[in-house]
């Protein structure tokens, strides 16, 4: 018979094995974060989050204040209306509001519950609202015959197609071109960064894992997890959200206090609508006018064959391709980001 003392030494060299093992990965961690913080960083002296433009409130049809924030000459020649993706803010456009400022007037704003936006009822957080959430804000922001670009990255693509598919109207007359990057037409598999072998168990877990995450006592856990846990988000948004392995990690740091700052439910609301998301039948609306398709050939997130159907849906669309930029390519590669948004609103507007 195995006595206690015996079984009792067991666990406890299983339990310091355990230990000894979390710290080796706690330690490993910090050393890969150290090297990463050692290299040379041309980023470090960004302002990130701290520039703002002319702030108002857009109130939508539900009765929700969005912020809003406008940037750029009043009489430019054009407006480009810039919708972020999900669980980020309008921050994340830092670098196109500081590259594109001269040329066009710059409209920013935070999707419902995201950011300095109000809160929304969880019944109304769906695509198709956020599609009338941009026309309220198109509308307000660039009244009368002025004309508009819009540029949509990932969830605010998917928002983009939601207003073509509520307000054809719009795309040949009042919205003159698109920019359509790193986002998709359809549902989007949302563990494609996870190696194959484990994709089809997080599947099947991720509903009930985000219903759990977001509802009372478990909700305040995870949000202390995600506060306290900061060096494994860090390692895990440069792997799930940049392409490339150099990347700057005062942009990593700014893009996972973003994140961060969503809250879970907002988060978990949110992956919802997601997968319920389906406008490819919105495509050909968007072909009335020029579209530029645009993802990085390393994004993690939203696969590149999802920007190869979207332009292939498109008539007349172009779609580029930026090589080694992950799912964040607009704070990955903002010059060339940049030369892509002013190039197409030079086309739209010479196509006017």
């Amino acid at each position: 018979m195995v006595s206690w003392r015996r079984l009792s030494g067991v666990a406890g060299l299983a339990a310091g094995a355990v230990a000894a093992g979390a710290g080796a990965v706690v330690l490993a961690e910090k050393v890969a974060i150290g090297r990463i913080r050692l290299r040379p960083d041309p980023a470090a002296g960004e302002q990130f989050g701290d520039i703002r433009g002319e702030a108002l409130t857009v109130i939508a049809d539900d009765g929700l204040p969005l912020h809003v924030e406008v940037a750029g000459p009043q009489d430019a020649p054009v407006t480009i209306i810039f919708t972020h993706g999900y669980a980020l803010n309008l921050d994340v456009w830092y670098y196109q509001r500081a590259g594109l400022e001269q040329g066009a007037r710059l409209v920013f704003w935070d999707q419902r519950s995201h950011g300095r936006s109000g809160r929304s009822d969880p019944d109304l957080v769906t695509i198709d609202q956020l599609g009338a959430d941009l026309h309220e804000v198109l509308m307000a922001t660039a009244p009368g015959d002025q004309p508009v670009v819009l540029v949509g990255h990932s969830m605010g693509g998917m928002t983009v197609m939601a207003l073509a598919d509520q307000h054809p109207e719009l795309f040949g007359s009042k919205v003159i071109g698109v920019v359509l990057i790193s986002t998709a037409a359809a549902t989007v598999d949302p563990v494609t960064w996870l190696p194959a072998l484990l994709r089809p168990v997080a599947r099947r877990a991720m509903p009930t894992m985000m219903s759990g995450a977001s509802k009372g006592r478990m909700a305040d856990l995870v949000e202390r997890g995600r506060e306290s846990g900061r060096d494994i988000a860090f390692l895990s948004t440069k792997h799930i959200a940049f392409g490339d392995s150099k990347a700057s990690p005062t942009v990593i740091d700014f893009l996972e206090r973003v994140i961060r700052a969503t809250p879970i439910d907002v988060v978990a609301d949110f992956y919802v609508a997601l997968v319920g998301h389906e406008k490819r039948h919105a495509l050909k609306v968007l072909g009335n006018v020029p579209v530029l398709v645009l993802t990085g050939d390393r994004d993690r997130l939203v696969d590149p064959s999802n920007s190869d159907e979207v332009a292939s849906g498109i008539r007349g669309a172009e779609l580029e391709r930026i090589t080694g930029a992950g799912h964040a390519v607009i704070l990955e590669r903002p010059e060339q980001v940049n030369k892509a948004i002013a190039g197409l609103a030079t086309k739209a507007l010479a196509q006017m």
